[in-house]
């Protein structure tokens, strides 16, 4: 038996009632890396779109904003609003470079699972997906060869949300590693992972909504593509943000809880 058993229920109010309850706070610290990946995502549209490869890059570069956020919301939900240290997005310090490295051990095979997957499905012709379309040998080829990739990439993602709560670890300057957030998590793991997979697809729902809803209505009052995409994109980008802190407070809590955690105290050891 665990030494702590985690609530499902107490876990995701706990998580989206902490950022509600410091909106202000919020967007404070979102600035600066809501306007950097609003300006990776300008650049980003200007790259060929004849794959999703150039998505994929962008997407990797706006960890960089994202790391800086999180580490400074993380550290307010464990050690209160006056220990964040600069804005973030004003540097980067050894902690940020911690936490990226962190990171990339639990989301680095997924993400590279990811582009896989992408490059040997390649680009699909939309008229090939119409009802009574010829299946194309050289598609079928493709979706055969990616349909494993597939598999693995969707267990990744069960194994990196398992272990993702280690980031507020870093966050704190607690030494902490995938290796421990296994197996600490033990008796825990799948409401950790449920909480985390539904916070996760609660944002990416909300910034789907927040996409549409503002690209609709500023089409309609500006019926100008470009002007329509960049408020489009500022909006989703900041619901996005939103969810990322949400899920950044989750992540925060189960390490707090599972390990007992105080700053300056020993960390609860792993229970036999």
């Amino acid at each position: 038996m665990p030494v702590v058993k985690l609530s499902f229920g107490g876990l995701v109010a706990q998580s989206f009632g902490f950022v509600f309850a410091n909106l202000g706070l919020f967007f404070h610290l979102v600035t600066i890396p809501w306007i950097a990946s609003l300006a990776i995502r300008l650049l980003g549209s200007t790259l060929p779109r004849d794959s999703l490869m150039p998505m994929l890059i962008e997407k990797a570069v706006d960890i960089v904003p994202t790391v800086m956020f999180m580490v400074a919301w993380q550290r307010v939900v464990l050690l209160g609003p006056n220990r964040i240290g600069r804005l973030p997005g004003l540097g980067w310090s050894p902690r940020e470079t911690a936490f990226l490295l962190h990171l990339i051990k639990i989301g680095g095979f997924t993400f590279v699972l990811l582009a896989a997957f992408v490059l040997t499905l390649g680009t699909i012709d939309p008229e090939m997906l119409a009802a009574g379309a010829a299946i194309d040998p050289e598609v079928a080829r493709k979706q055969a060869l990616a349909a494993p990739i597939g598999a693995g990439f969707t267990v990744s993602i069960i194994l990196a949300l398992r272990v993702s709560y280690g980031l507020a670890a870093t966050a704190v300057d607690e030494p902490f590693s995938p290796r421990l957030s296994w197996a600490h998590s033990r008796g825990n793991a799948w409401t950790i992972i449920g909480v985390l997979f539904l916070i996760f697809l609660t944002g990416a729902l909300a910034t789907t909504m927040a996409t549409l809803v503002v690209l609709g209505l500023t089409r309609g009052v500006l019926g100008a593509a470009d002007s329509a995409a960049i408020i489009t994109w500022t909006a989703a980008i900041l619901v996005s943000y939103g969810g990322t802190a949400v899920a950044a407070t989750a992540q925060a809590l189960i390490f707090r809880d599972l390990l007992g955690w105080r700053e300056g105290a020993p960390l609860r050891a792993l229970s036999s």
